[in-house]
């Protein structure tokens, strides 16, 4: 009796971790701020840079599915402050990108429009999580569904851990696919042009956010 339930125990675990995989599988993949950002690094710094996004992305996800387990994300998103000045710095921090974008211009002999370092890879894919508190809902709607108060700290612990691997996962595979050598000498002759796409769309995006900050959503 007691092994049956042991083993019935078991599948519920399972069931649950393959649930959570599903979505967060499906959200890493939806199209967003986090891809433009990780496709500019990678064009401007190579396989290098866009790895250090990606996993310093996967990390900021990391942040806000831990707090959402430890129910310390609730203190952000029923603070209508802390929400609002995340949206807002959020919207701000894409619109800096935007703007630089939208100024590039050739460094020096060089197709790029900047010194490449991995301090700004790895600071652009954090911060584009961190400063986007919908992220929290995200987390706190998910682990709501499939976290209840007979969940060991241990499962917990693996659902947020498993969250934070896809997202790095997921863009870490993007990166890989965008990085090959021939993609790259291809889109680096025109560097600087999808330098001011990109700005373009980081501006269409931190616009995006604005509305939706003054409509309330």
């Amino acid at each position: 009796m007691f092994e049956i339930l042991a083993q019935l125990e078991v599948f519920m675990i399972l069931a649950t971790w393959l649930t959570v995989v599903t979505i967060c599988i499906l959200g890493a993949m939806s199209p967003g701020p986090s891809l433009a950002i990780v496709l500019k690094q990678t064009l401007t710094g190579g396989r290098r840079n866009g790895m250090i996004t990606a996993i310093n992305h996967g990390l900021g996800v990391g942040v806000y599915a831990f707090l959402s387990i430890l129910g310390l994300a609730a203190m952000i998103t029923t603070s209508a402050v802390a929400f609002s000045v995340l949206q807002w710095g959020g919207a701000a921090y894409l619109a800096w990108l935007g703007v630089k974008g939208l100024l590039a211009t050739p460094h020096g002999d060089g197709p790029f429009p900047e010194a490449i370092t991995t301090a700004s890879a790895a600071r652009d894919g954090f911060l584009v999580v961190f400063l986007n508190p919908k992220i929290a809902v995200f987390f706190l709607a998910l682990f709501s569904q499939v976290v209840g108060t007979d969940t060991s700290t241990l499962a917990k612990s693996g659902y947020a851990a498993t969250a934070m691997v896809i997202d790095a996962g997921w863009y870490m595979l993007v990166v890989w696919l965008f990085s090959s050598p021939r993609w790259l000498a291809m889109l680096r002759q025109k560097a600087v042009w999808f330098e001011r796409l990109f700005g373009l769309v980081l501006l269409g995006l931190a616009g995006h956010l604005v509305v939706g900050v003054l409509d309330g959503k």
